[in-house]
């Protein structure tokens, strides 16, 4: 079992991996940090791993499946001639990786398959991670978020909070709090330029401002 936290979306593209990130400025020098993309696909146009080190400068893991085309992992495996599995992700990891708290980006949703019978949220639960969601600020979200969050229930996983990224919306906010019973740690608006600083400034200033998240990575 890895420390630290798991973070998910609600949907491929919403903002796992800046959400990750921000974390890792956020959090930088209360314990030793690494990031940590396992599956990555589309890798010749989305090099998530490559961007974090390129916001953060530095503190990630490398190693990984790496997958070409862009499509869900388990596809993406399939026409590369691979299986992905739990075991074979874990034996990545390093001999001292209890030395370290972990940021776990996942690919897509909770839900998304990794082979044939094994899926994203199966990898969550043999990580054993409380897991952070990212969603989307705008409409439809609630309907999306609320069944993350219940998926991720029903199997036993802690919610460790929610970030939303987009223009702010309090109405979509307090559905989220209050239907989902969540609290929502951060509103992370479309930073321009997305670089180093815009993302440590947001983090340090707006990013789970009274430290909840200080539990899962201490």
């Amino acid at each position: 079992m890895l420390r630290g936290l798991f973070v998910t979306g609600t949907d491929t593209g919403v903002g796992k991996t800046v959400v990750s990130a921000a974390l890792l400025a956020r959090y930088r020098g209360v314990a030793p940090l690494q990031y940590w993309k396992p599956v990555q696909t589309g890798i010749e146009a989305d090099d998530d791993t490559a961007e974090v080190r390129r916001l953060i400068d530095g503190e990630v893991f490398a190693k990984g499946v790496r997958l070409r085309n862009p499509v869900s992992p388990h596809l993406a495996a399939e026409q590369a001639g691979v299986t992905i599995t739990i075991e074979g992700l874990l034996s990545m990891l390093p001999q001292n990786a209890g030395e370290f708290r972990w940021i776990v980006e996942g690919a897509g949703g909770a839900l998304v398959p990794l082979n044939a019978r094994v899926l994203m949220i199966d990898w969550m639960r043999a990580l054993g991670m409380p897991v952070l969601v990212v969603a989307r600020s705008t409409l439809g979200t609630i309907n999306h978020t609320l069944l993350t969050l219940e998926a991720l229930r029903a199997r036993s996983l802690t919610v460790a909070g929610l970030v939303m990224v987009g223009e702010k919306n309090g109405p979509n906010r307090a559905a989220l709090e209050r239907y989902g019973c969540v609290p929502v740690l951060g509103e992370m608006p479309l930073l321009r330029p997305l670089d180093g600083t815009s993302l440590r400034d947001w983090s340090r200033a707006e990013l789970d401002p009274h430290g909840r998240l200080l539990e899962f990575l201490v």
